[in-house]
């Protein structure tokens, strides 16, 4: 069995969301000559929606690949998420403690079997009241360094005007268009001779969310901001709805899906 095989629960997703999606919206790819068709692969991309992982796991579907996405442990909790993520070979990420790095573990040895691992190095939502890419997370850099796999950046657009980032119900009208832009690997070739020390993890992370923000400046025909928000200096929880009270925000240092 191939780590591209699909799942059952992966293939009763693949018949049900497509024609939905389809139906939704419309789509515009680009750049998917850059996902190798075979062998352990990283997709980094920027996360601007919940629903984002669907209509971005299509784009990836489309390529030729069966996406593998970390994702928040709580969703693996719900008695039927739960199923359809486990189904589905997503990978749970646990937010700070101890076992924050059990995901990046699993993700590297998915990439070393040889599977299309996808990761949000923003490991949630972005804050940016803009929406462009935060500072990234750690845990895509880990996984690369390690691997030694290809690191592709993607910039997805578009989600968000399906359903607005912690929106309940979605904008249906008018018909949104769902962008997704890959851009040719990382190059991170220099930085994997030595050992990954805190340095050497924090500028891997910044040149892939460098590439990411340069894919969506083309989509969106805009710069993006010089200097790339910051939750923890801009004074707002790194998860969960900013625009609720929270006195606090948890650490992470894996990178998921929120």
């Amino acid at each position: 069995m191939g780590v591209d095989h699909k799942r059952p629960w992966f293939r009763v997703a693949e018949m049900l969301v497509p024609p939905v999606l389809r139906l939704v919206a419309r789509h515009r790819w680009r750049g998917a000559e850059h996902l190798p068709r075979s062998g352990g692969v990283l997709v980094a991309a920027n996360h601007i929606s919940k629903i984002d992982p669907m209509t971005f796991g299509y784009f990836i579907l489309r390529a030729g690949r069966v996406p593998r996405f970390l994702a928040k442990a709580e969703l693996f909790e719900d008695r039927l998420l739960g199923r359809v993520f486990t189904g589905t070979g997503m990978i749970p990420v646990r937010r700070g403690g101890e076992s924050a790095g059990d995901s990046v573990a699993a993700a590297i040895a998915a990439v070393r079997e040889g599977a299309c691992v996808v990761v949000y190095p923003e490991a949630t939502i972005t804050r940016d009241p803009a929406l462009w890419p935060m500072v990234g997370k750690t845990g895509a850099a880990r996984i690369a360094l390690a691997t030694g796999a290809p690191v592709i950046p993607v910039a997805q657009w578009g989600a968000h005007r399906l359903l607005p980032p912690y929106a309940r119900r979605p904008v249906l009208v008018p018909r949104p268009t769902m962008y997704a832009r890959a851009g040719a690997p990382v190059e991170l070739a220099d930085l994997r001779a030595g050992e990954p020390t805190a340095s050497v993890l924090t500028e891997a992370t910044e040149r892939i969310m460098a590439a990411i923000t340069a894919q969506l400046e083309i989509v969106r025909g805009e710069r993006a901001p010089a200097v790339r928000f910051d939750p923890r200096t801009a004074g707002v929880p790194e998860y969960g709805d900013p625009a609720a009270e929270r006195s606090s925000a948890e650490p992470n240092r894996a990178g998921g899906c929120a």
